[in-house]
């Protein structure tokens, strides 16, 4: 098991903590990264897109004008798709873009978007983090103090109102409970920080 070092919020080393390599040391999976990924990304669309067929926009069914002798196209009905106003031929309509993954497989892909970043040594234990006040600048600073920059992802095992409030403003860092993060967000940043419960909760749903 790798041993990483925890830090508290002003950025001191405390103690020292061991992953599991099970969870943080697999070899990661492209094709099941691929997999979840691609599942969550779909299911992130609403899928709510509609168009109006020619049974659905408004006008009559009566033919516009006689079939032969007046030298123009045949027609009818003005609802036809070739007319203006009238319905859309094949156009999109509300449907489910959601994709099947199964359970372990998505638990295979946890494990190994975790390890990812594990192996890159772009993972930062925290033994907790809380604010008196919910202040952006307190934020920015714990985060100063743990020496990560760049796009972060802070899970955490419960959110507080003061966390959630003072990391809501920064563009380039996510604030999630430990529970909600999504494969796709955690290999969409460059660094995860994890506190000691948010580690617990991993070794305990994976492990």
């Amino acid at each position: 098991m790798a041993t990483v070092n925890v830090y508290n919020q002003l950025g001191q080393k405390v103690s020292e903590v061991a992953l599991n390599d099970a969870i943080f040391g697999i070899t990661p999976n492209q094709q099941v990264i691929y997999d979840v990924v691609n599942a969550q990304l779909a299911a992130m669309r609403q899928g709510t897109a509609k168009t109006k067929t020619r049974a659905e926009v408004s006008g009559g069914g009566k033919k516009p004008w006689r079939q032969k002798g007046t030298g123009r196209a045949r027609q009818g009905s003005i609802r036809s798709p070739q007319w203006r106003h009238g319905g859309i031929a094949f156009g999109p309509i509300p449907r489910s873009y959601s994709v099947k993954v199964n359970q372990k497989v998505k638990q295979l892909a946890l494990k190994s978007a975790l390890s990812f970043h594990a192996l890159a040594n772009k993972i930062t234990v925290v033994d907790s983090i809380s604010l008196e006040q919910p202040k952006t600048k307190l934020f920015i600073e714990v985060l100063k103090n743990l020496n990560v920059e760049g796009k972060t992802l802070v899970l955490v095992g419960s959110l507080e109102e003061n966390l959630m409030l003072s990391a809501a403003n920064l563009p380039t860092t996510l604030l999630k409970e430990v529970s909600q993060a999504s494969v796709y967000e955690i290999l969409k940043y460059n660094n995860v920080v994890l506190t000691a419960d948010a580690v617990k909760y991993y070794e305990e749903v994976l492990g």
